[in-house]
C-alpha cells in the first residue's frame, strides 16, 4: 500500500509540471493536456489546504 503524497509533496510535483512548460521537452501538442492536469492538481491542493485549515480552526475551538 502506498503513502499518501503531502501537500509539499504534491506543491513539489506542481513545480515541476509548471517547469516543463518552461523547458526544452515543451511540446505545443501536449501543452493542452500537460495544463489539464497542472489544474487538476492545484484542486488538490487546495482541498488538501482547505481541510487542513478546517481541521486547524477546530483544534483551535477546542483549546479556547
Amino acid at each position: 500500500m502506498s503513502e499518501k503524497e503531502t501537500i509539499n509533496q504534491k506543491i513539489e510535483r506542481l513545480n515541476r509540471d509548471i517547469e516543463w512548460f518552461y523547458g526544452e521537452d515543451f511540446e505545443l501538442e501536449k501543452a493542452s493536456e500537460n495544463y489539464k492536469k497542472a489544474i487538476k492538481l492545484t484542486k488538490e491542493i487546495e482541498t488538501d489546504l482547505n481541510n487542513l485549515k478546517n481541521e486547524i480552526t477546530i483544534l483551535s475551538e477546542d483549546f479556547s
